[in-house]
């Protein structure tokens, strides 16, 4: 997971016209797809504009990593992008671990956790965490995580305020529970609800309900 955003994540097409109204979406980013319109230098990945014919302009607000998948803001409005990126505005994530977590681990995760951010330790900041009571209704990614005879896997849901570089992955990890699969399911009062991968709903008022 990843919630900084660059020159990557717009559409390059021309830049928005001024005197249209600015435009919303609500995605559902597959694993697999990059949260950015433009290409990295010699990788042949997915990208967003595979999923639906955007404005000029867009641009992902935040990011989830290559293998991350769920809820993907955009929008042709810098200003709204950066009060989404704040940390004014929480974002909750689903995720499955490796093992069956226990309540010692979920309270280090909540107090904070120390962590690698650009070569840098970084404590992060109190949030959210609880157990999930058994596993959410979230649609196939169509990757088999691994066999289940080869341990338990157990699922929980992190809130966070903040957005460091694959925060939710190192902090799993942090807490010797490595994240097998993450899904944001929120921003905000923004819901996944019950979307499908590939899903892009445009938002008519998102100020409104973030």
């Amino acid at each position: 997971m990843h919630d900084s955003s660059s020159q990557l994540d717009s559409n390059p097409v021309n830049s928005p016209d001024p005197s249209e109204p600015h435009r919303h979406f609500k995605i559902f980013k597959p694993h697999g797809f990059l949260s950015q319109f433009v290409p990295e230098t010699r990788k042949s990945k997915k990208l967003l504009g595979e999923l639906a014919l955007f404005p000029t302009g867009i641009m992902a607000i935040g990011r989830l990593d290559h293998d991350s998948e769920g809820l993907l803001l955009l929008t042709t409005d810098g200003m709204v992008s950066h009060r989404v990126r704040s940390k004014k505005v929480e974002k909750e994530y689903y995720v499955q671990v490796d093992g069956d977590i226990d309540d010692e681990a979920i309270i280090r995760l909540r107090l904070g956790v120390e962590i690698g951010i650009k070569g840098e330790k970084y404590l992060t900041l109190p949030c959210k965490v609880f157990k999930l009571d058994g596993e959410p209704e979230l649609p196939s990614n169509g990757r088999k995580i691994r066999d289940p005879r080869h341990g338990p896997m157990s699922w929980i849901s992190i809130t966070i305020s903040e957005g460091k570089n694959r925060q939710i992955r190192k902090m799993t990890a942090a807490a010797d529970f490595p994240t097998m699969r993450l899904v944001r399911v929120r921003i905000g009062n923004i819901m996944l609800d019950n979307m499908q991968p590939g899903k892009v709903i445009e938002l008519t008022e998102i100020t409104r309900v973030l």
